[in-house]
């Protein structure tokens, strides 16, 4: 299973927030490309960056950061936050991420989506993150009409090959993550699953692993010592 350790990026720092609220942020760092460097250090393959500015106010914020962390190499980087135009999407390819996340731009222009999955293929992955079993948008501020396990399997008709799926309920709450959820979700056959919001223990990666969810993503465990990244690998990380 692919574990990616996240950096949420806002104004230039390294942040989390509670539940998506912008209201409730710890700073965690001051400078991501060092903490990219830590995660590297530990041995993480893969990395998770979200604009946390560009997923509220729609246009990037943070591209000095990532082109930073993009430079140092070493990593397969994906990126999310405020991507809703295919200029964004050839900018980020263009500094050296792998992988660009379309958020709200999926739920608001699905023929947009439908179009970037067709030419760029594998380089382009969904964020589904759904409150109370239905989508949210916006920096998770409005909830859409569509559910969220119904939207997957949009996606998936549609071309797109990977999900990073997040129950907003879970996020940076502590209180583990849904299993029943991506129980559900793998069984969409056709489409990569990768967890995210709440994964706080090695049982659940564990779990998530024979569930064959393809990826995890990790993000406030981390920066509070409730896992250690290098153990996290040592256990579950293998591919």
């Amino acid at each position: 299973m692919q574990i990616f350790p996240a950096i949420d990026l806002r104004g230039g720092k390294v942040v989390r927030l509670y539940q998506g609220d912008y209201g409730q942020e710890t700073v965690y760092g001051m400078d991501p490309a060092v903490q990219a460097r830590e995660f590297l250090s530990a041995g993480a393959q893969y990395l998770h960056l979200v604009d946390l500015d560009g997923a509220r106010d729609g246009a990037p914020a943070n591209l000095d950061s990532i082109a930073a962390i993009a430079r140092q190499g070493g990593l397969f980087i994906e990126v999310g936050g405020g991507i809703r135009t295919e200029r964004r999407i050839q900018e980020y390819l263009d500094l050296g991420v792998q992988r660009c996340i379309l958020g709200t731009v999926a739920v608001k222009d699905f023929a947009f989506t439908v179009r970037m999955a067709q030419k760029y293929g594998e380089q382009i992955a969904v964020g589904v993150d759904a409150r109370d079993g239905y989508v949210a948008v916006n920096g998770w501020k409005e909830l859409s009409q569509e559910r969220g396990l119904d939207f997957c399997y949009r996606l998936r008709d549609a071309g797109v090959k990977t999900v990073i799926y997040t129950d907003i309920s879970r996020d940076g709450a502590g209180q583990g993550t849904n299993l029943d959820l991506y129980a559900e979700l793998v069984q969409i056959e056709g489409l990569d699953i990768v967890a995210s919001g709440g994964v706080s223990t090695l049982e659940e990666l564990r779990l998530l692993e024979r569930m064959d969810v393809r990826g995890a993503i990790l993000g406030k465990a981390l920066y509070t010592g409730r896992l250690d990244l290098k153990a996290v690998l040592e256990e579950v990380g293998a591919c």
